[in-house]
């Protein structure tokens, strides 16, 4: 017995086809092209997949999002310039590989404090499937890669900037707000007539002409100020903009750090200012440590045994009397500090390998460490001081010049992403 007749399974073929059709067409309308960017294409699909996430995000965030058409249109131009980056990628060998993209995965989750597989299930449960993430996340790694390569990478900042920066910074009173100066005065008596006048512009002249010539500030004003601080060295200690002398005002801003000013005159005399420092009223301290080394590296005629042999010797004589610079420099196979008896001056944290700043941390003034190795050979150090440095200074210039190299980089980000977007063929078909 057959299931249809002759004409039943006509009309059932005909059903068929005529849903085969419409479940196509709908296929079709979701998979249609809705732009053509150089060798590659965006679908519907994708577009609409990525509104879907943009309303999301903008739900969880209660922000007003655009009317639709407004929407499409701006989510279409991220996808484009998203699409021509991941080509450029392509083309210089930037590629993300799934060891690579793995480690960023779990990072991820481990910064939400969650394990790999509740974080899937919390992405999963919020509609968002797993492996779309993968590839989401694949290509924002590419895309950082990208840019640090072709924009980021090339940005230079010049100290001139960063001098710039940072002047701008403290006319709109953001930045350095305390000055430490040093004041000499050289009085004029109310009742001093031509002659007294000329004798003491000749003698703050000479002054001036001594400092500049690098006489010590504060032996100068012992000798010679006329202010009640001579006794200090002139010392006014650490001012806020705002308490200096009006008379200084606008002369202690131009000021480098250990300059001395020309002659400033007023009614009660001569004055010299010298700038000591400049700080923002936020101190950072740093600890520092002073301390010289001696390094020998190993090779294919030295062994690990024989150098921390050497190193064990050359402590022992140290130890025993031996001058610590002089075998520095007859021994050491860092040439740079060998030259200064091994000396590394003062270094704070962050500046060494993690092995060499350990040794460094746990020996006490004038003490003398094992022989041990890091990743340059093997070392013996010697610890010559610890202090408190004032690092604002240093870290201030830094902070400058990380600003500085931010706005460069979005600036020449937004240049670049225009010229490959005018480089590109794109054909709209939404």
């Amino acid at each position: 017995m057959t299931l249809f007749t002759h004409s039943n399974k006509i009309i059932f073929l005909a059903l068929a086809g005529l849903f085969f059709f419409h479940h196509n067409a709908i296929a079709e309308t979701l998979d249609t092209i809705v732009a053509v960017v150089d060798d590659d294409v965006i679908m519907a699909s994708e577009l609409e997949r990525k509104i879907e996430r943009v309303r999301s995000e903008a739900a969880q965030r209660g922000a007003q999002l655009p009317p639709r058409p407004d929407l499409e249109k701006q989510v279409l131009e991220r996808l484009i310039m998203m699409n021509l980056q991941l080509q450029m990628a392509e083309r210089v060998g930037i590629k993300v590989d799934d060891s690579m993209l793995n480690r960023a995965i779990s990072n991820i989750a481990a910064k939400n404090g969650i394990t790999l597989e509740k974080f899937r299930e919390t992405l999963e449960s919020e509609g968002y499937d797993f492996d779309q993430f993968r590839e989401d996340i694949r290509n924002e790694i590419t895309l950082t890669r990208l840019r640090q390569q072709q924009v980021d990478n090339r940005v230079f900042v010049s100290d001139r900037e960063v001098k710039n920066y940072l002047a701008t910074q403290s006319q709109q009173g953001n930045d350095i707000e305390e000055f430490h100066l040093q004041h000499i005065l050289i009085a004029i008596p109310e009742d001093a007539d031509k002659k007294q006048l000329k004798e003491i512009k000749t003698r703050a002249e000479e002054v001036l002409k001594e400092l500049q010539s690098g006489a010590d500030f504060s032996t100068v004003a012992a000798e010679v100020s006329n202010a009640g601080n001579a006794a200090e060295g002139g010392d006014m200690g650490w001012l806020e903009a705002s308490r200096i002398p009006s008379l200084f005002g606008s002369v202690v801003p131009e000021l480098k750090k250990g300059e001395v000013s020309d002659l400033i005159k007023n009614d009660s005399g001569y004055h010299i200012i010298k700038l000591i420092g400049k700080r923002s009223s936020d101190i950072q301290m740093i600890p520092q440590i002073h301390a010289r080394h001696i390094l020998i590296r190993t090779n294919d005629l030295i062994s690990d045994e024989e150098a921390e042999a050497r190193l064990q010797q050359l402590k022992e004589r140290i130890e025993a009397g031996a001058d610590f610079s002089e075998l520095a420099r007859s021994h050491s196979d860092d040439k740079a500090s060998a030259v200064d008896g091994g000396d590394l001056g003062w270094t704070s944290p962050g500046t060494m390998v993690p092995e060499f700043e350990k040794q460094m941390e746990e020996l006490s003034d004038g003490e003398i460490s094992e022989p041990f190795k890091t990743q340059f050979g093997w070392h013996i150090v010697q610890v010559l001081g610890h202090r408190q440095h004032d690092g604002t200074e240093e870290l201030t210039i830094a902070k400058a010049r990380a600003a500085v190299k931010k706005r460069k980089i979005e600036e020449e980000r937004q240049s670049w992403l225009i010229r490959l977007r005018d480089e590109a063929y794109v054909e709209y078909r939404l």
